[in-house]
């Protein structure tokens, strides 16, 4: 069996690891810069928070996917803003019967695909319709993503927490493509399970990444920080709400408990999420995905969204800092 992970960063590289360390099949890594460098020189190192690490070499470390071999699964660990661009090369990577899952959260660009709330791509994740068009909704698994982990070094990553990963098909059919990757992850301590119903799943994890990504970015605070914040737990209570609201006229049975439960688990956490990592490092964040979506729901559906509105704004605003910064 041959997996691609396409995009080596914190999550991809803790897959990675794991996957080549328990010899599912060969494994190949898509990275690039001194990451690529370090990798291809001395190979990959994980480390878990408890001490426990694992190390693996891989045939194939590339920045340049046209020079891999067609792949039975590409596991795709980009940032959602990054995605569209590589509906050719992920297109051309996978082989006829190839399946490509996305460990990434928020909305995915497929959510359309398969229900009858909605048809075609949605712009805000895929502007030009590139991932629909041209790699096709129907080669696409979902994933929702419970692992936490950073980038110490070049080389170098660290895993904090759990590992649970759960698959489902985007049309709600049988399970077939979604238990076998499940299976494998279990086998290489990944925690694969699978999903009946995935777009629930991404909205409950939607929410934990809703209440908590967006306002360590803001205040460049880890979680236990942002708590002792006066009043900031009340608007991420209000923007909870919403997003409960928005998933639950989309048919997802998420209750208002759901989406206090997330704020209250948040508030207990002392992570530094992914956006917050981003935020840091001068990288630009997931702003669509997480929230612009699911604003763009509520515009839709005619909901008055106050909180989600006005956190996408600052959002974007960052966002907009950040890339600016970068051309400099």
């Amino acid at each position: 069996m041959k997996i691609c992970v396409f995009g080596a960063g914190a999550v991809g590289s803790n897959v990675a690891v794991r996957l080549a360390s328990a010899g599912v099949g060969e494994v190949s890594i898509v990275a690039r810069g001194p990451h690529l460098a370090a990798i291809r020189a001395h190979g990959l190192s994980l480390r878990h928070i408890d001490g426990e690490q694992w190390h693996a070499h891989f045939d194939h470390a590339t920045d340049d996917p046209s020079t891999l071999p067609p792949q039975d699964i590409v596991l795709v660990a980009l940032k959602a803003a990054s995605v569209p661009a590589q509906a050719d090369a992920l297109r051309q990577l996978l082989a006829p019967d190839g399946v490509v899952a996305f460990l990434s959260n928020g909305i995915p660009w497929w959510w359309n695909h398969g229900w009858n709330k909605g048809e075609g791509p949605l712009p805000l994740l895929d502007p030009d319709g590139a991932l629909w068009n041209r790699l096709g909704p129907e080669r696409a698994l979902g994933t929702v993503i419970y692992s936490a982990n950073e980038l110490e070094a070049p080389g170098h990553a660290l895993h904090r927490g759990v590992n649970r990963y759960i698959f489902g098909e985007p049309d709600g059919s049988s399970p077939g493509r979604a238990g076998r990757l499940a299976e494998l992850f279990s086998s290489a301590g990944l925690g694969g399970e699978t999903a009946a119903d995935i777009r629930y799943e991404i909205w409950r994890k939607l929410l934990r990444n809703a209440v908590g990504s967006p306002f360590c970015a803001l205040t460049r605070l880890a979680s236990a920080h942002c708590s002792q914040i006066p009043g900031l737990a009340d608007i991420q209570r209000g923007l909870a709400l919403e997003v409960a609201n928005v998933a639950r006229m989309l048919g997802a049975p998420i209750t208002d408990e759901h989406a206090l439960g997330a704020v209250n688990t948040q508030l207990a956490s002392n992570g530094r999420p992914s956006m917050l990592q981003d935020v840091l490092l001068g990288r630009r964040i997931e702003v669509e995905a997480l929230l612009g979506q699911p604003q763009r729901f509520a515009q839709e559906l005619g909901i008055a969204s106050p909180y989600l509105d006005t956190v996408v704004a600052l959002l974007r605003g960052v966002d907009q800092a950040l890339a600016q910064a970068a051309q400099k």
